[in-house]
């Protein structure tokens, strides 16, 4: 990974959804034919970008040259989009003032902007272009199916439930709630992989409104600092993202980063313990304090790369219910026709249910169908808007302040008779953030 990008913007997003731009064979093609929608993760032909994740891409060496020689950009096509990317994160601060726009509405606003550059038949080359380039994942280690529960030892974070686990070769071992990306930087999903442990980060800030004062652009921060953002310890698991300590606790089950995992002090300690067993580095929780207390910035490499699973899930069944969160990022998750998805990926018919049942899914699926600020996630056509962006909403999202808070309830269960001792595991040993370790 680029060194200047991981010390300058270490947890700026890149949202390349791409679980339905893995090549498939050609058994695969056919069998598609056949298959129940049940089985296959929830369709998304698309790749969110948004013009701050593209300032991050340019910080890579050839990310100009493929903008030229696969899509056929001009060297004016690919300045006028560096610029763009570049000028759209220098307008977007963290003063704790009234949230931006909604998040679908940014990406849009950001979208139109990229297609006024580049192109309307060029956009879609280019979602290709990302998604080909760090969105591929691990081969062959892709959720089968919709709550897929690991057979294999992995990390699993869904973005939406704000939720971390571990399993141990199939075996829930360990919770966490988590902070992730602001719906501006948001926190990307696909499979990714930790190999490396990094002790004591430095951190040089960027000249950016969101370092708000606190620091001196370009003066680095030592690791040993508390006013560190990045904690005491960072594991990096694929462009552009980090799970990582020095999030405030208030921050944890909310929006907390520039598109990182993010985690107290206290938990990242006991996280890396918890890795660190998993990938064979042998280093005990003695030694990882030792490392910290050195204040030094170290690096050490797992013997065994863990695979890194992130989704985005907004209708998970857990036995006897189906848990309905937030759709923070505003991708449409909870419609009625997924959560039938959802249930008859256990066999389980909607119209079965009780009439009880459907009421409650029902409420649950329109109260949780809210972005952060508790509107209702419009999911109409937007063919009659300027640039596909409501005019209304264009003024909010120039204010350019990052969406901090999600307002009022982020999650509701449904108990669901049918889906007893169904679903993924509910969680173990929950690390909330405020247990001292």
């Amino acid at each position: 990974m680029n060194k200047r990008y991981l010390i300058q913007f270490a947890c700026i997003a890149l949202t390349a959804v791409v679980a339905c731009n893995q090549p498939e064979s050609k058994k695969e093609a056919n069998q598609k034919k056949t298959d129940t929608t049940a089985n296959r993760p929830a369709p998304s032909t698309q790749a969110f970008l948004t013009l701050p994740a593209l300032d991050a891409l340019f910080y890579e060496p050839d990310f100009s040259k493929k903008l030229k020689s696969d899509l056929g950009l001009t060297a004016e096509q690919i300045e006028k989009l560096k610029t763009a990317a570049r000028t759209s994160l220098r307008e977007l601060n963290e003063d704790g003032a009234a949230d931006a726009a909604s998040a679908k509405t940014a990406t849009q606003q950001y979208e139109a902007k990229i297609r006024e550059i580049i192109g309307a038949d060029k956009f879609p080359q280019l979602q290709e272009l990302v998604a080909q380039l760090y969105g591929k994942g691990l081969e062959g280690l892709a959720p089968a199916r919709p709550n897929f529960v690991p057979t294999d030892t992995r990390i699993v974070v869904n973005a939406p439930a704000f939720r971390m686990d571990v399993f141990q070769e199939g075996k829930l071992i360990k919770s966490y709630k988590v902070g992730i990306g602001y719906p501006e930087f948001p926190l990307p999903t696909g499979m990714r992989r930790a190999d490396t442990l990094i002790f004591n980060p430095s951190w040089t800030p960027p000249d950016e409104p969101w370092v708000k004062g606190k620091f001196q652009p370009g003066k680095k921060v030592s690791g040993s600092s508390d006013l560190n953002p990045l904690g005491v310890i960072k594991i990096p698991i694929g462009l552009p993202s980090l799970i990582h300590g020095g999030k405030q606790l208030e921050k944890i089950g909310s929006f907390a980063s520039h598109g990182c995992v993010g985690l107290t002090n206290t938990q990242v300690k006991d996280f890396t313990a918890t890795l660190a067993k998993l990938g064979g580095s042998g280093l005990t929780s003695e030694k990882i304090a030792s490392l910290i207390k050195l204040g030094k910035t170290k690096s050490v490499n797992l013997s065994t790369p863990v695979p890194v699973d992130l989704r985005y899930e907004t209708i998970v069944a857990e036995n006897g219910s189906l848990h309905i969160y937030r759709d923070v990022y505003e991708r449409g998750t909870n419609s009625l026709d997924e959560a039938k998805r959802i249930l008859s990926t256990y066999n389980v018919k909607y119209e079965s249910l009780t009439e009880q049942e459907k009421t409650d899914l029902n409420a649950a699926l329109a109260e949780m169908n809210r972005d952060p600020k508790g509107n209702t996630v419009d999911t109409t056509s937007d063919k009659d808007t300027k640039n596909g962006v409501a005019p209304s909403k264009i003024a909010r999202a120039k204010q350019g302040r990052t969406t901090t808070k999600v307002k009022g309830e982020k999650e509701m269960s449904v108990a669901i008779t049918a889906l007893q001792g169904k679903g993924y595991p509910a969680p173990v040993d929950l690390n909330s953030g405020q247990t001292v370790k």
